[in-house]
This record gives C-alpha cells, sequence and structure tokens, in this order.
C-alpha cells in the first residue's frame, strides 16, 4: 500500500458504542435547545418582516428585488406553502402580531437546518481529528451558544446559509478522509454532497463564496499530495482531478444557474422590484405595463413617456413639488431617479416653438438630434439645466424643474442623441438608447447613482455631466402614451433567460455594494464582532429577544485561536531546528490548520467592504473558531497526557474539562434569556434580574 494511502486510511473506531451515544447526546441536546419556545414571540422578528415578506412573493408569485440570490428565500416560500401559509400576511414591520397565521412552518424549516450544524460540526471534526474528544468539545461550543440559537430560531436567511457552510465542509473533511476510498460509490457520494452544498452556499448569499475558496484550496492540497505519490501513474491523478472539476465545479455551477432558472420561472408577475431592471427585463413580467405592450412603437412630440435610466438598477426620471433646500444650488425643484414606477415619472414632450413650430394637425416624430423640451406631467415645470453644482456630485451642473405651466427659459431645451444614431433616425419605444445633451450649457443628463439625502428621500442624483462619454448618461422611452400614433404590440422586447440572468446578477451586486444603515438600525465593525462587543435586537417589545453570543464562548474562542498559532508556529520552530521531529504534522494541527483558514476566509474580507455591516455576519466565521477550539482543547490534553506521570495527567484532564464544561454550562444559564425571551425591566435597570449579566457598557439588552 503506497504511503499516501497508509497516511489517509482513518483507524477503526475504538468503540462505535461510545461514539453513537456520544452523537446521540449532541442531536437530542441540538432539538431540546432548538426547538424550545420556537413558537415565541408570536410577532415578526427583526428581518423576518424582510424575507417572510419575500416568501410570500414567491407564495404568490410575485416578482421582487433583493441582493441576495434567490435559493434561501425560495426554500422559505416553499417551506411555507408546504405547511399551510397562504402568503397574505403582510409581514410590513418588526412587532406585527401574528394572528391566524400559519408561520411556524417556515420558523421550523429555519431552525431545524440552523441546528443541523451541530451534529455536522461534530462529523466534521471527527473526520479531520478521528478524536471523539475533540468532536464532542466542538459540537458542545456550537450547541452552548446563545447567539447561534437566536440566529437559528426565525424566518431568516442566516440558519439556511450555515446549514450549506457546514454541510459544505462536512464534505469537505469527509472527502479528505476517504482519499483511501477513491472512485467508491461512498466516496463519489460525498463529492456530489460537497458540490451540492457549494452550490446552495452561494445560492442563499454571495457570502457562501468563502466556503468555495475554503473548499478550493483544500482541493488543490489533495491534488498536489496525489501528484507525489510516485507509485501511481498521472492518469490516476488525471482522473481524481476530472472527478473533483465535475463534481465540485461543474455541478455547482449548473445546479446555482438552475435555481435562477426556477427564480425567474416563479416570479412572473410584476411587483415592486420592477423598476430596478431595464425595460426588455420587465416586458417578462405579467401585469407589468410592458408585458404585452401595446404601445406606439415611434416616439412622438406631445406623447406622455417615462425615461429609464440604463445604469444597473438605474432608475426612473422623477420629480415632485418639493425644493432643493437653501445651499443647495438653486432653490428649485428638485430632479430625481427613482426605481420605482410613480406617476411623478410621466413626462410630455413638447417642441421648441422658435426652433421647430409644431404642427398640431400632423404628428412629428421625435428624431435623432432634434430639440425638445420635458414637461412634468403633475407639476408643469420643465427639465432644466444651469451653471449651479449638482447636489452630490460637484464637478456637474444641478438639474431641476423649473418654470409654471410648461413656461421656462432657453436652459430648458435639450438634444436627443440616439447612442450610435444617424439623422432623421427615430426614437423608438424601450429599445432606442439615447443622451439628453444640454443645448446651452453642453452637458449630458445623467444619474450618478448616489442616494440623495433625507432632504432628497433617498432618490438617486440626477446631474447633467458636461463630459458626453459619460456611461450612465444614456436613457430609453418605457411607457409611451400617444393617442396620434397607433398602438402594436412590440415583440422586440423579450430578452433571453442568460440575459435576463446576467442582469440579475448586476442588480444584485450593485444592491449589495450600495447598502446603507435605514435610521435608526444598529450596524457595527469587524472588530466588534470576535469579541462579543455588541448584540442586535431581535424583539424590541415587552417580549425582548436579543442576539448576542455567549462570552464564555466567544472569549474563549479568542483565546484558544491565539493559542493555537502559537502552538504550531512553536512546533514549526522546533521541527526547523531538529527535521527529525515531526510533531507539526500531527492530525490535529493539520486539522486546525484548515479551520483557522476557514475562519480567517470568513472573517477577514468584511474589513474591506464598503457596504453596511451587522453583527450576524460574524456568524459563519464563529463555526470555525468553535471547531478550532475542541481540537486544540483535545490536542493540549494530549500533551499534557505524554508530558506528566498518567496519574497526574489523569487529575488535571479531568479538572480542566470539568471547569470548562460547567463554565459553559452555567454561562449558558445565564445568557439564555436572550435567545428565549425577557420580560419585565430592561438590563440597564438595577431592578432588572438580567442587570448581574450585563457585563459590557456596550450590552444593550
Amino acid at each position: 500500500m503506497s504511503e499516501l494511502k497508509e497516511r489517509t486510511k482513518p483507524a477503526a473506531k475504538k468503540n462505535s458504542k461510545e461514539w453513537w451515544f456520544a452523537f446521540g447526546v449532541i442531536v437530542v441536546a441540538t432539538l431540546l435547545t432548538r426547538l424550545y419556545k420556537i413558537a415565541e414571540p408570536e410577532h415578526v422578528c427583526w428581518d423576518e418582516t424582510h424575507f417572510g415578506k419575500m416568501g410570500s412573493w414567491y407564495i404568490k408569485r410575485t416578482f421582487f428585488f433583493d441582493v441576495h440570490p434567490p435559493l434561501g428565500k425560495m426554500l422559505i416560500g416553499l417551506s411555507g406553502y408546504l405547511t399551510g401559509y397562504d402568503g397574505q400576511f403582510p409581514f410590513e414591520k418588526p412587532g406585527d402580531v401574528y394572528e391566524n397565521v400559519n408561520y411556524l412552518g417556515m420558523r421550523l424549516f429555519c431552525t431545524l437546518l440552523g441546528a443541523a450544524t451541530v451534529p455536522f460540526a461534530f462529523v466534521t471534526v471527527w473526520e479531520l481529528t478521528e478524536s471523539l474528544e475533540a468532536s464532542f468539545l466542538a459540537s458542545t461550543l456550537f450547541l452552548l451558544d446563545v447567539g447561534l440559537i437566536t440566529l437559528n430560531q426565525y424566518i431568516l436567511l442566516d440558519p439556511i446559509l450555515l446549514f450549506f457552510v457546514m454541510g459544505s465542509v462536512l464534505g469537505m473533511a469527509k472527502v479528505g478522509s476517504q482519499t483511501y476510498k477513491a472512485f467508491s460509490a461512498q466516496w463519489y457520494f460525498w463529492l456530489v454532497w460537497t458540490g451540492v452544498m457549494l452550490a446552495g452556499s452561494i445560492s442563499v448569499k454571495f457570502v457562501g463564496l468563502f466556503v468555495v475558496l475554503l473548499v478550493g484550496l483544500h482541493t488543490a492540497s489533495q491534488l498536489w499530495n496525489i501528484l507525489g505519490d510516485t507509485s501511481q501513474p498521472l492518469t490516476h491523478v488525471l482522473k481524481h482531478f476530472v472527478a473533483r472539476a465535475l463534481c465540485l465545479i461543474l455541478l455547482p455551477i449548473l445546479l446555482y444557474v438552475c435555481f435562477f432558472y426556477v427564480h425567474l420561472k416563479v416570479l412572473n408577475h410584476t411587483g415592486n422590484g420592477d423598476g430596478f431592471y431595464s425595460s426588455a427585463f420587465q416586458s417578462q413580467l405579467i401585469g407589468n405595463s410592458l408585458h404585452n405592450a401595446s404601445m406606439p412603437r415611434e416616439v412622438s412630440y406631445g406623447a406622455v413617456v417615462s425615461l429609464k435610466n440604463h445604469r444597473t438598477g438605474g432608475g426612473y426620471l422623477h420629480s415632485h413639488w418639493h425644493l432643493y433646500p437653501e445651499g443647495v444650488g438653486a432653490h428649485q425643484q428638485q430632479i430625481t431617479a427613482y426605481t420605482h414606477k410613480d406617476e411623478n415619472n410621466k413626462w410630455a414632450i413638447k417642441s421648441i416653438a422658435e426652433i421647430e413650430p409644431e404642427d398640431k394637425d400632423e404628428v412629428q416624430i421625435l428624431r435623432h438630434g432634434q430639440y425638445v423640451r420635458l414637461e412634468h406631467l403633475v407639476t408643469k415645470r420643465n427639465l432644466h439645466s444651469h451653471k449651479e453644482p449638482a447636489p452630490m456630485t460637484r464637478k456637474h451642473l444641478q438639474v431641476t424643474g423649473y418654470g409654471e405651466n410648461g413656461t421656462g427659459d432657453a436652459n430648458d431645451v435639450w438634444v436627443v442623441h440616439i447612442d450610435g444614431g444617424v439623422k432623421n433616425q427615430p426614437v423608438l419605444t424601450v429599445t432606442s438608447k439615447f443622451r439628453l445633451i444640454h443645448h446651452l450649457q453642453k452637458c449630458v443628463l445623467t444619474t450618478s447613482g448616489k442616494q440623495l439625502p433625507k432632504w432628497g428621500f433617498e432618490q438617486q442624483e440626477v446631474s447633467c455631466n458636461p463630459n458626453f462619454r459619460d456611461k450612465n448618461a444614456l436613457w430609453n422611452v418605457e411607457d409611451n402614451f400617444s393617442p396620434k400614433l397607433p398602438n402594436v404590440t412590440v415583440q422586440v422586447y423579450a430578452p433571453s433567460f442568460w440575459e435576463r440572468f446576467l442582469e440579475s446578477h448586476a442588480v444584485m451586486l450593485q444592491g449589495n455594494a450600495g447598502l446603507k444603515p435605514k435610521e435608526g438600525e444598529v450596524t457595527s465593525k469587524p472588530w466588534q464582532w470576535p469579541i462579543n462587543y455588541k448584540g442586535q435586537f431581535f424583539s424590541g417589545n415587552q417580549y425582548r429577544i436579543y442576539l448576542l453570543g455567549n462570552p464564555v464562548v466567544w472569549w474563549s474562542n479568542l483565546g484558544f485561536l491565539a493559542l493555537f498559532c502559537s502552538v504550531y508556529f512553536f512546533q514549526l520552530l522546533r521541527h526547523q531546528r531538529s527535521p527529525e521531529v515531526r510533531s507539526h504534522e500531527h492530525k490535529k494541527l493539520a486539522a486546525g490548520v484548515w479551520l483557522l483558514v476557514g475562519w480567517a476566509l470568513h472573517y477577514f474580507p468584511f474589513w474591506i467592504m464598503g457596504r453596511v455591516l451587522y453583527f450576524h455576519h460574524y456568524f459563519p466565521a464563529l463555526m470555525f473558531n468553535s471547531m478550532l477550539s475542541g481540537v486544540i482543547i483535545s490536542y493540549i490534553l494530549e500533551v499534557v497526557k505524554e508530558l506528566l506521570a498518567e496519574k497526574v495527567a489523569f487529575v488535571f484532564r479531568h479538572c480542566l474539562l470539568g471547569l470548562f464544561a460547567s463554565s459553559l454550562a452555567y454561562s449558558f444559564y445565564l445568557f439564555a434569556p436572550l435567545a428565549y425571551g425577557m420580560t419585565g425591566a430592561s438590563g440597564n435597570d438595577p431592578n432588572s434580574t438580567m442587570q448581574s449579566v450585563r457585563w459590557l457598557e456596550s450590552w444593550e439588552f
């Protein structure tokens, strides 16, 4: 048997009954702690208002926009549908009471997926270390963390994400431990399992990419070791490579695309997210004004139109009665880009009497190079620009609504330039992309995508850019109402699945990057997460739920992480000085390295993200840290056993484990009310029963 096979074949379990007993204890305890009080509180908690609502939209087949891929929300909707929920509850805001609503099925589904991470951790650490002690310790850290319980018990994407992430790591460990069984049915099962779990991870949230990177690095390491096994021919290495490429690359990609195909097929009715997508995309949604569109093919003077910006996630040209505040350019009417359909998106196309006399008896088609005035239909003010800086992009000029009842001045005149157009080319509904160039200021109408402050209702800035090459300055006519022209059904609107697939990703990625905190919302920074600095309210009513980690778990995790790094570095130095010493290759240390890499991949990228961040983003990294803690504790106990006399080592081992276990259990008892519900006075009240466990001032429960 080759050296590689000897190194990877696991030792037989010394006591199978003991293993199954320990695993059974973990499973039963997990179900008891996760299912306890699952129906409480009987009102909407935190982001249930978002993901419960999105599950309802899947049941009603109503299209919406979200920054995350669709799988998690589809599963929530499916679980609700299968358990009798009809999709009618509005999920308007946290605190709304579930009256005669079958919400429990969705909560139970999310809770069971989140609960699966605990036995997954047990099996994963076993496969990596073959240590029952390390497996039990790691899964106990999962089990007794009140933060994981809180995050798992509600209608959220997080328990679904954690399930797929841990499933991916479990598959990675299984495939690694069964290299000696390569190409057997069991080996292929775990390889396919890993591919499915990877697809699930990235199909719930884009942060699932981090576990994809981890599995990719581990797979590359495995292939490198197989390549070094000179007893096997290169064809053997090639077979390993092809098997992994098919199951860990091709299969996840196919599943990911399939999830989007189902998503776009199910959500085929118009909804409030239509405006984030292109006019062509919207034409596929039943009930949208562009579905089976019947409107004039060409755009004419006198038509009432809506103009949509062509940037990804771009809005409609919009105005309202509100003025720019004092000190923000001219005190005139605001012009913005708004991503939802609205009456304030409608504009009348007017000719310029002094330049192009308007023949009221004959329809004049709008063509490339012609002059227009755009009059806002509701307020009767004209689209206008002048030599005042834009509110956000100071190098651009301000765009306003100006005039009374359509009467303004020469700064209301714009020239239509079709992208790639030629003289006399007509502007067509939906399909023509064009620029609006200001006649006097020589700038082009654009939207920067920047969000205006509260005075602009957080809509997007519209400005006039002196740089005509601005890629965000393209617009198209979406709605076209003209009684002078015949309506036709325009079939060319329909995009292919791949066009919709790519556009969906462009809109999601842009939306993700632009996420900003809502007013009064509690956000956090990555440095705060590992130290459990500040939690997050899930329910702020009389029945309070507060997301916070068990401090004994979290703070000991940090200590054990530092201890592992120190031990591993020491063993590397020891090996460097004495090459015959190979203790740094100890199975537990090797496992710890991969868990450390997993923790780093799921934590450090958040330091460079520009989007808004929340405390719950740390929980995938926490799982790797907890597994690493179980491994390093077991390793230290093993080393102590070798260094001390047998009786002394026995006493030390049991004292240490007893102290650690009792600390975990007691801290769970103290902090369990944060997960299961607090009533009465708040934690900062001297009369509160929780005052004694408010160890940090930043804990707000």
